[in-house]
């Protein structure tokens, strides 16, 4: 019996030592709230980090990691979607929670639901088609997610069978959903290949699709899409005395930026040994140090090239182009196919499309431009709208992003004192380590 409870005391003080110790402060920064995390280091730990507090819909205004032997130390200045400092404790006290129990990794679940895989070459009217074929074989689409880039398509769409109202355990009927939705991607002029795969694993949405325009090479630039107006500037520089290989992103700042550009780098098997992350009203600057798994950086100029492309693709992906429509109204069998029926005959293509279902409400967000790219004619918008209902389906402006200048506060008084800034202590560290000039 002691040996047994040796152990358990054992495994539950590596537990204790392997936890992240996470401090959120209020005071320190006028700002923003400042969250600290202290951790083992981990391939992956740091994305799991910054999933916790985008998955809030925080924003990351500013971020500074750095590494220390086996551990890491990451702040990270956050505010809400309006620029405000948290101040709610549930969502506070959840963050915390969160934060302190990654070590053991972390994954969005989708209980009672099937997970169809989709990517192919977009078209106008491809979704239509897509949610045609889930009404007529009795799959109830719970939620979905939909990007396109560079002529590409990726989607990840949660569905449960109609009749049993669960998950879809039906060996046949689900190769029969495979076949059919793989003959609609693949089309008669798709020149690369159209896959579709259904999952029972528990995913984080975001990052599999991440994954899956990687996989599906969405980064090779197609000389038949222009390239956008706000490519983000990469560069990727080896620091040989060091053995870093430093990354730095510069872009207009947007919602899960930071997300995406360290989800690509921890799924293309980089490790984040020290970063800093500002921004300076709506422009975004990041710089990271990385090295591969095997501690070596970057060796040749087409791996170099290859990391600048997956990057750039990884920030344009989540790209809101077109006019945003926001549908709610109560959900049903075939709406989405009706929508999506009523979008193509009016010449409407789907950019980026986010479904879900609260009750029995429907609330869906469609980003859509004409046939070629172009901004949709507003008469065609009002046109669809009235179709599908007025009150239903409403434009929503993009929301812009706050403007406001992060300084330091000139009055932390007597606890802010004795913590000073959380980020100065891994500044110095930086410092110290000559990844940046100056701590101050």
């Amino acid at each position: 019996m002691e040996r047994y409870a040796c152990t358990d005391e054992y495994e539950k003080l590596v537990i204790r030592m392997s936890s992240p110790r996470v401090v959120i402060d209020n005071c320190v920064c006028s700002t923003a709230t400042l969250v600290k995390l202290d951790s083992a280091r981990r391939h992956g730990i740091l994305l799991d980090a910054i999933q916790v507090l985008t998955d809030l819909n925080l924003s990351i205004k500013k971020a500074y990691v750095s590494s220390d032997g086996k551990w890491f130390m990451d702040v990270f200045h956050v505010t809400d979607q309006n620029g405000n400092k948290l101040t709610d404790e549930n969502v506070l006290r959840y963050m915390e929670q969160s934060l302190g129990s990654i070590h053991s990794g972390r994954t969005n679940i989708s209980n009672g639901l099937t997970a169809l895989e989709l990517t192919g070459t977009d078209r106008v009217g491809l979704l239509s088609e897509v949610f045609a074929v889930l009404a007529d074989l009795q799959c109830d689409v719970v939620e979905a997610k939909v990007w396109t880039h560079n002529g590409r398509i990726a989607s990840l769409i949660y569905v449960r069978d109609c009749k049993s109202g669960s998950t879809i355990k039906d060996s046949q009927k689900i190769n029969g959903i495979e076949a059919r939705l793989r003959n609609v991607l693949k089309g008669d002029n798709d020149i690369r290949s159209a896959t579709t795969s259904v999952s029972m694993a528990a995913i984080h949405t975001e990052r599999r699709l991440h994954q899956l325009m990687f996989a599906d090479r969405d980064y090779q630039r197609n000389p038949i899409f222009k390239s956008s107006s706000d490519t983000p500037v990469v560069t990727v520089q080896n620091w040989v005395e060091r053995g870093y290989s430093v990354v730095s992103v510069q872009c207009r700042d947007r919602t899960k930026l930071l997300f995406d550009v360290v989800c690509n780098l921890t799924d293309m098997e980089y490790v984040v040994f020290h970063a800093t992350i500002n921004t300076t009203g709506d422009q975004a600057c990041q710089e990271f140090y990385i090295r591969h798994k095997d501690g070596t950086p970057i060796s040749s100029e087409p791996e170099r090239q290859r990391v600048i492309q997956c990057l750039q693709a990884a920030v344009e992906r989540r790209a809101s182009e077109g006019i945003r429509l926001e549908l709610c109204t109560e959900d049903r069998l075939g709406l989405l196919a009706e929508v999506m029926r009523t979008f193509r005959e009016n010449g409407l293509n789907v950019t980026r499309a986010e479904i879900s279902t609260v009750m029995d409400t429907a609330a869906n967000v469609f980003y859509v431009t004409d046939a070629r790219g172009n901004p949709a004619d507003p008469k065609i918008i009002q046109s669809v709208r009235e179709k599908i209902g007025l009150s239903n389906l409403k434009v929503k402006e993009l929301p812009l992003t706050r403007q406001q200048t992060e300084k330091e506060d000139q009055d932390v008084g007597v606890g802010g004192a004795v913590l000073l800034s959380l980020g100065s202590l891994v500044r110095r560290n930086l410092y110290n380590l000559g990844l940046i000039k100056s701590c101050s």
